[in-house]
């Protein structure tokens, strides 16, 4: 969701637990948040799994911290308005758990694009080729009909890699004259 909405895992969700992100990232389960993205255990499980060490989570505390800090990135909420309003379809293709049902909570998406590729729901993560080629099939497009927009470099290359064309965002200024180069937004 690094694209559209501020990512609150570098700075609020350390604060909530009254740690820097280094250490904190060395004390969470990987393997607990990689299952919990991909629907594979419920907020219970996850909440029970989150720490490598067994410690109990105050996960309605997290809860609160996250759905207070989601907001649009800078300038992104009129690029997504100029994007419907000019006919495109829009998708979120986003390694994400249950909670982007918070963002769509406070910020509302769905008026601007589907919630249509959230890992916790299609079971597959980026960069798996399965997550692209997934959505382009389920789309019934090829994947060169699809442009897909990220803000890690990884994810970009495998989009490439199944024929899709791929913006690596890097804020949104920069997004909307790439969207403009290639013809997707008018210059006006």
């Amino acid at each position: 969701m690094g694209t559209l909405v501020h990512e609150p895992f570098r700075a609020e969700v350390p604060a909530f637990f009254g740690t820097a992100l280094p250490a904190l990232v060395r004390e969470l389960s990987h393997d607990a948040w990689i299952d919990f993205e991909l629907g594979k255990i419920d907020e219970a499980t996850f909440a029970a799994r989150c720490f490598r060490d067994g410690r109990a989570l105050d996960y309605d505390g997290l809860v609160a911290a996250l759905t207070g800090a989601y907001r649009y990135l800078d300038g992104i909420e009129p690029l997504l308005a100029a994007l419907a309003g000019a006919g495109h379809q829009l998708h979120a293709l986003s390694n994400y758990p249950v909670w982007y049902r918070l963002i769509e909570s406070r910020l509302g998406l769905s008026r601007y694009l589907a919630w249509s590729f959230v890992s916790c729901e299609t079971g597959v993560r980026k960069p798996d080729a399965g997550a692209y080629l997934g959505a382009a099939a389920r789309l019934g497009v090829e994947p060169a009909r699809c442009l897909f927009v990220d803000d890690r470099d990884e994810n970009c290359a495998a989009a490439r890699a199944v024929g899709m064309d791929a913006i690596r965002y890097d804020g949104t200024h920069a997004l909307r004259a790439e969207l403009i180069e290639r013809g997707v937004l008018d210059a006006s």
